[in-house]
């Protein structure tokens, strides 16, 4: 897959010679939802013969039309992780478009002319409710009245679980109550994350738990509060752990949040080390216990718990 970062206007040199169909969306956790709008598109491609192309953004569009801050918003996918999503699905090109105040200022004729029949799309497919611009001016309804009859149109309409509406903001909310089961079900694969094993306070070895601190990316969402059943990527290889997401409040009140993972028959020093965290299953939550004698014997029945988590799973 090959993508191209567009810095708004579009240039020439990043349209393709030949038409393509083009997915739109934000695409957040490339969830059950998206993955529906991309096998039309995909579908709609392998019958023209022609490449599938996603149109997404830098930052989230809220991020300039709602004025919220940047640094504030935390994502399902970064770039990285939505990309290496988006190829799995089927994706050819991917286009990052950077959301700027000029580009979040286009008139929707103009973003229809600039870059959807800007990039040669033949055929233009989204969810039902994919908006640009103004949300009661610029959405699916109205889209071929600016499409003038350039393109073809793909309307993907909801998909839908038990809970409702499969959605990104409906997966936030699962991942903050720490409902992973409910999140990995919406997204349709299990829900990662990454970080860089930094030193911590080293509190685990004396525990009995050696714990590999992981400083995760401030745009990455964690999830909520909670003892977790996770696997782990480090130097290639999968290993079960369990994860502590809290402030370790048996030790003190006011502390800040951190993600520790304790991980089973493993002692390698990775300190330093790449890593990505893969969430399975909540545990509990956190508790303040009397003292270190009350955690260690909790921590001996998360792990007990995880393993029987695993050997079920397998």
């Amino acid at each position: 897959m090959k993508v191209i970062d567009i810095q708004p206007p579009l240039q020439a040199s990043q349209v393709s010679q030949q038409p393509i169909v083009l997915a739109l969306g934000f695409f957040d956790g490339v969830h059950r939802g998206h993955q529906q709008v991309l096998a039309a598109a995909r579908q709609a491609a392998d019958a023209r013969g022609l490449q599938l192309a996603a149109m997404t953004f830098d930052v989230h569009p809220a991020v300039i039309y709602r004025h919220v801050p940047a640094a504030s918003v935390k994502y399902l996918t970064t770039p990285a992780r939505k990309a290496e999503l988006m190829a799995q699905f089927g994706v050819d090109l991917l286009y990052i478009v950077h959301f700027t105040p000029a580009f979040a200022a286009l008139s929707p004729q103009a973003f229809v002319d600039d870059y959807l029949v800007g990039l040669n799309a033949a055929v233009v497919t989204a969810g039902f409710d994919y908006t640009y611009g103004k949300r009661a001016v610029a959405n699916m309804d109205t889209l071929p009245q600016y499409a003038k009859g350039r393109f073809e149109i793909i309307t993907v309409p909801a998909l839908t679980a038990a809970e409702g509406k499969v959605s990104s903001s409906h997966i936030r909310a699962a991942l903050d109550a720490g409902d992973i089961d409910a999140a990995n079900a919406d997204l349709g694969y299990r829900y990662r994350t990454t970080g860089i094993v930094v030193h911590g306070e080293a509190r685990g070895r004396t525990l009995g738990f050696r714990t590999a601190n992981i400083d995760t990316p401030s745009a990455e969402r964690l999830p909520g509060i909670g003892i977790y059943a996770v696997r782990m990527l480090v130097n290639g290889q999968w290993v079960d752990g369990m994860a502590s997401v809290g402030r370790n409040v048996t030790f003190g009140a006011n502390r800040p949040v951190t993600l520790e993972i304790n991980l089973f028959d493993f002692d390698a020093d990775i300190y330093g080390a790449a890593v990505v965290v893969e969430w399975y299953h909540y545990l509990r939550g956190e508790v303040k216990f009397a003292g270190a004698q009350a955690l260690v014997a909790q921590l001996h029945r998360d792990q007990a718990n995880s393993q029987a988590y695993f050997k079920e799973l397998s």
